[in-house]
């Protein structure tokens, strides 16, 4: 008898300890939760969409995504990293913003990035583009200095929420510029996006990709942009350190993270399967549309960028002085 359990209890542990790997293997069988950390309409949410079809049928599966948006940001991101299964079936589109920004920006954090999220891969690298709305009574930066710079200014500009890149942006361009500009956080980019497109709100740096449609449209002005170089699709736009901003550089960048302690195969597997969507000429094309190149890499590529990054942009939080609850 006592034979025969411990032969039991031996075969319960092998097959218990095969469970893991044989879930591995079998990965994915099931719907996989993609979650965004800001609302529906704005770019964040308009990459998620479009690598939701793809990656669900070169993983044979249902990609789902779910917009959980609040807090910069931090709201969808802690959810991944926090309350998420550590099994590959929930997906973070992981920000600049949450993943870099945040961490010095908020006093205090739910979760931290670097030890509570895996990155997956980068799949986003972009600049910013300052504009107004085509009343402002401006045609360049200086003129937008100078406006500003005026007692009677009542000038706003429009973020897609606290700590992200648009709201960086533009504390980095009060402080540099010594301009007051108020800032009018919203649940989003394309929230604000429509605010500035309807006069309610007068400037905003936002993702090109998203602006380019309206700016090509002449119902809004764009000013300059935030990289080194001038960006193809504006060739007449100058960066801003052009426009008169020395050291004036800032680029935003995205990518997709899981929670921390996933299993490795399932990481590369992922990371196997979006690289090789990310390299298909006819994905490649559609990506490209939106206004950020193709990146792609490593695991190790993206956390060292996170790393990086976290650094570099917390010590621009530091130097505009800007802190929040």
């Amino acid at each position: 008898m006592k034979r025969s359990l411990f032969f039991a209890a031996l075969s319960a542990t092998l097959i218990g300890a095969a469970l893991p790997a044989l879930a591995q293997d079998n990965y994915p069988s099931k719907t996989i939760r993609f979650v965004v950390p800001y609302p529906p309409g704005g770019p964040t949410d308009l990459m998620a969409r479009l690598i939701q079809g793809e990656l669900g049928t070169r993983l044979g599966t249902t990609v789902v995504v779910d917009n959980k948006s609040g807090a910069g940001g931090n709201l969808g991101s802690a959810e991944v990293a926090k309350q998420a299964p550590a099994d590959g079936y929930t997906l973070l589109l992981a920000a600049s913003g949450p993943m870099a920004v945040n961490p010095t920006l908020y006093r205090s954090m739910s979760f931290v990035p670097m030890t509570d999220l895996a990155p997956v891969i980068q799949i986003s690298s972009f600049p910013l583009v300052l504009e107004v709305h085509p009343s402002v009574p401006v045609n360049n930066v200086k003129e937008l200095i100078a406006l500003a710079q005026k007692s009677d200014s009542k000038l706003a500009f429009a973020s897609a929420g606290n700590g992200t890149p648009q709201h960086l942006a533009g504390e980095i361009f009060n402080t540099q510029v010594n301009t007051n500009i108020s800032h009018i956080p919203y649940r989003g980019a394309g929230p604000a996006l429509n605010d500035l497109i309807g006069g309610q709100v007068q400037v905003m740096f936002d993702i090109l990709g998203s602006s380019l449609p309206h700016i090509q449209g002449g119902k809004l002005k764009p000013l300059a942009v935030t990289s080194a170089k001038r960006h193809p699709s504006l060739p007449n736009v100058p960066t801003m350190i052009e426009a008169g901003v020395p050291g004036y550089e800032l680029t935003g960048w995205h990518g997709i993270a899981v929670r921390a302690g996933t299993p490795a195969p399932i990481i590369h597997k992922l990371n196997t399967t979006l690289n090789a969507m990310f390299s298909d000429p006819e994905f490649k094309k559609k990506w490209e549309a939106i206004g950020t190149p193709v990146v792609g890499g490593t695991p190790a590529q993206f956390g060292e960028l996170i790393r990086k990054e976290t650094i570099r942009l917390g010590q621009v939080v530091k130097n505009a002085g800007v802190t929040l609850d």
